[in-house]
């Protein structure tokens, strides 16, 4: 009598882990099913001119010709071919004339490079931006492997932040110190000879300048993903600045107010 019950527990333990491993292999392959029945309609929707997204958010790292930087942006359907653009930027604009330089020195038969450095750099021009504009499609996919490209063009407020260079000098009772450009003893700061590395990114917070102005920019957008609820796209295009204060970046250099700059993003986030 126990072998026949413990044989029909057996048996009940086994139909129902079979009818568990079922009902969860179902229960996937209507997710997936569901999943392409919904990147479907939204291709559907695209060619048939209604918008597949109400709107979308993106992460970007740019490469300018003067620099580098990082983008945030919020976007907001209002037609089939266009949305608007809310944007958030970080850069840091290099000069053209900087050249980073390292200094060694030898100590018990090893060589050391102290902190790169550049000389003549008198401030580390940074700009936060914030800025709107429209998104324009100007061909769509056409197809799940195509690239939908897009015009481009915002504008705003860039505020420029520029925060003194420092290096790390040896002075003439051969003590180690930090100078900047204005520093009572810059004869230090524009001497090579005296210099043995970078002031690094602790130095000159509390003395950053603010210079506001304003950008705007034009661009191209090629958004090559198979899925439209994904952002995955490279974007180029020009970007000007003007600001109201002289930036003062290099020595023996003239200040500027007006920039004008080339750049490359990647930008990598999702639709909805």
């Amino acid at each position: 009598m126990k072998k026949i019950i413990a044989v029909g527990l057996l048996i009940c333990f086994t139909v129902g882990g079979y009818a568990q491993q079922e009902q969860g292999r179902r229960t996937k392959e209507d997710k997936k099913r569901q999943k392409r029945e919904k990147i479907n309609q939204l291709l559907k929707l695209e060619e048939e001119g209604f918008p597949s997204f109400r709107k979308q958010s993106a992460f970007g790292i740019k490469l300018n010709t003067d620099g580098w930087g990082l983008s945030y942006e919020l976007g907001r359907s209002n037609t089939a071919t266009r949305a608007t653009l809310y944007q958030l930027e970080f850069n840091e604009k290099k000069h053209p004339k900087e050249i980073k330089t390292s200094v060694a020195s030898s100590a018990g038969g090893f060589i050391f490079f102290g902190n790169p450095y550049v000389y003549g750099k008198t401030n580390i021009f940074y700009q936060l931006k914030l800025s709107a504009g429209q998104q324009l499609l100007i061909g769509g996919k056409g197809n799940k492997n195509g690239v939908s490209v897009y015009g481009v063009g915002t504008g705003g407020v860039s505020l420029g932040f520029m925060r003194p260079y420092y290096v790390e000098v040896i002075d003439n009772s051969n003590k180690n110190k930090f100078v900047k450009y204005d520093s009572p003893d810059s004869l230090l700061f524009m001497d090579p000879n005296s210099i043995i590395g970078g002031g690094g990114l602790t130095k000159g917070w509390n003395e950053v300048k603010f210079a506001p102005g304003l950008h705007a920019k034009t661009a191209i957008r090629f958004d090559y993903n198979r899925f439209n609820t994904i952002v995955s796209a490279i974007e180029g295009g020009v970007n000007a600045e003007y600001y109201l204060k002289d930036i003062d970046q290099m020595m023996y250099n003239p200040t500027r107010k007006f920039f004008l700059n080339a750049y490359v993003s990647i930008l990598f986030g999702k639709r909805k």
